[in-house]
């Protein structure tokens, strides 16, 4: 399966996100952010990438100030989106 991270430079925006996203009905996770994402806060939210153009919607409810950005996940592999 190929995931989705919504990472941000702020915990509270992210557990903030993940709630939005969860109120949506989609299915999320807490995780800690990959190493090699080096501007995050330290926990992302990860979402199945079949969500991804229901969950960039909704990315303007929350503080965009504190948005680092979108990152796919396929196996070990991280690419920015």
């Amino acid at each position: 399966m190929n995931y989705t991270l919504a990472v941000f430079s702020s915990r509270y925006a992210t557990l903030n996100f993940a709630n939005l996203l969860r109120a949506n009905r989609i299915p999320v996770a807490i995780i800690n952010t990959p190493q090699s994402i080096s501007r995050a806060c330290g926990i992302s939210v990860k979402f199945l990438s079949d969500y991804f153009s229901l969950v960039q919607s909704l990315l303007p409810q929350v503080a965009l100030t504190n948005f680092v950005g979108f990152y796919s996940m396929v196996g070990n592999n991280i690419i920015k989106l």
